[in-house]
């Protein structure tokens, strides 16, 4: 069983997480401090303004009602004004001298003070409505006082000065500005721990990954990932997980096939081994032993050659050293010299090759005949080795309106349906027990797609094996 790795932390991928923190979380932090810093001068802005032009207002509507009074009727007309005054709670109306002290007040607590703030003395100065914010010079409270000149046939009477505390407003910015924060901090809070989630999902299992492909970088083949997401991360696992099984794979079919060929190549050594030291001792004594283990020596030197010709071909396809030199040549010829040459080694093997050819005179290609012929000796080759138990061999080539198509069919056992899909993969030899490299259909195959054709292995009707090789007709 592949081992498999638990998407636990098994270490921090700090990187992402930074990223997050600096692109997600510190650029909404920002938008956020500046909707705040936006937010709260607008409120105090709008506070501000309604409270300073409501003060204007007064000053100047009243400073307007008393410029038509003498000095004597101003004051008379101040004292009146104070005493019917509504909104007494609210403001504190004061009149003033033009020496800037106090002459009457709706408090009556600072009749008589000279507050010396800057809106008395601008208004006496200027001429014109002042407003001027700050503190109280006597109790130090925040306070917004507009101020008025009074003017008589241009000559300055008096001043009015409208005066409001500003503590209630300053706790009503401070209660909105405290809550808008609030509610803020609460935003980023769910923010935060929302993207927290949501980057721990991707963070672990990249750990994860990170954790597993080092195993599998190791050497520890077939370690798998368990699978949490069915998203993104879910198909990056998959992915890894099938790698890993196919490197798995990979590996032991590898292993399987160095064993194999060493298995394969000592075999006839052992064979041309033994009886050139057979010869060569001078045991034999007749003719026809000498002339048997010369058979022998010269069929197992044959076979040594085509499986190293093999593993030559395959080592040339890796490395992308593979050509084939094309010619127009006539398929029909080049087969029925592969089918001769076999007939009478088959028939030595107690295996009958029924050959049923073409009707046409000549079935013309473009390909590399030496390839070509390749592909038809190997594919003879496994089927009797893997088929001839059957004791017999069909060939055929046909033609339809695009296509050459060669088939090949044993009367063997067959293949296993489950091993179908990997027989033509290199180094595999499934479950049977011949001999042989495992890569002689992998190499067919790349010899036929090479021709633009197309090599098919699949179980024949009734039992055995049926190869099918497809190749462009050149017309």
């Amino acid at each position: 069983m592949p081992k498999r790795v638990e998407l636990q932390d098994k270490g921090k991928i700090r990187g992402i997480r930074r990223r997050w923190l600096l692109n997600s979380i510190g650029v909404l932090a920002l938008i956020m401090v500046l909707l705040w810093a936006t937010f709260a001068v607008s409120l105090w802005t709008y506070y501000s303004y309604t409270i300073t032009a409501d003060l204007s207002a007064r000053a100047e509507l009243a400073a307007n009602t008393f410029k038509s009074y003498t000095r004597s009727e101003y004051q008379i007309a101040a004292q009146n004004y104070i005493s019917n005054f509504e909104d007494r709670s609210k403001l504190e109306v004061q009149f003033i001298d033009t020496t800037g002290a106090v002459l009457f007040s709706g408090y009556g607590l600072t009749a008589g003070t000279t507050p010396g703030t800057p809106d008395i003395t601008d208004a006496l100065e200027q001429r014109t409505p002042q407003v001027w914010p700050g503190r109280d010079p006597a109790t130090k409270e925040p306070i917004m006082a507009a101020s008025a000149p009074v003017i008589y046939q241009g000559t300055i009477v008096g001043v009015i000065r409208f005066v409001t505390s500003m503590s209630e407003v300053n706790r009503q910015f401070i209660l909105g500005v405290t809550v808008v924060t609030l509610i803020m901090a609460l935003f980023m809070s769910m923010m935060y721990f929302s993207n927290l989630y949501f980057v721990r999902s991707l963070v672990e299992p990249l750990t994860s990954i990170v954790h597993t492909t080092r195993l599998i970088a190791g050497g520890s083949y077939g370690t798998q990932i368990e699978k949490k997401y069915d998203d993104e991360i879910g198909e990056l696992i998959d992915a890894i997980n099938d790698m890993s099984l196919k490197v798995k794979q990979s590996e032991t079919t590898q292993s399987e096939f160095i064993s194999s060929v060493s298995h394969e190549l000592r075999t006839p050594l052992t064979a041309i081994n033994g009886w050139a030291e057979t010869i060569q001792s001078g045991e034999i004594r007749t003719p026809n032993e000498f002339h048997k283990g010369m058979e022998i020596i010269i069929s197992e030197a044959r076979r040594l050659t085509n499986m190293v010709e093999e593993l030559l071909e395959f080592s040339r396809m890796q490395d992308g050293r593979f050509t084939l030199s094309v010619e127009r040549l006539d398929l029909k010829s080049e087969l029925e010299d592969a089918v001769y040459t076999y007939q009478e080694f088959f028939r030595k093997e107690g295996i009958t090759l029924e050959y049923q050819e073409c009707k046409d005179e000549m079935v013309l290609i473009s390909g590399d005949p030496e390839r070509l012929r390749q592909v038809f000796c190997n594919l003879l080759d496994n089927a009797a080795k893997h088929g001839g138990s059957g004791k017999r061999i069909d060939v055929s080539l046909d033609r339809d309106s695009t296509d050459a198509v060669l088939r090949i069919r044993d009367y063997g056992p067959g293949i296993p349906p489950e091993e179908l899909p990997q027989v033509k993969m290199k180094f595999y030899k499934g479950s049977s027990k011949a001999r042989g490299s495992g890569i002689g259909l992998a190499v067919c195959e790349e010899i036929v797609q090479r021709h633009e054709g197309i090599l098919d292995v699949d179980n024949a009707p009734g039992g055995g094996c049926l190869v099918t090789v497809r190749l462009p007709i050149d017309e």
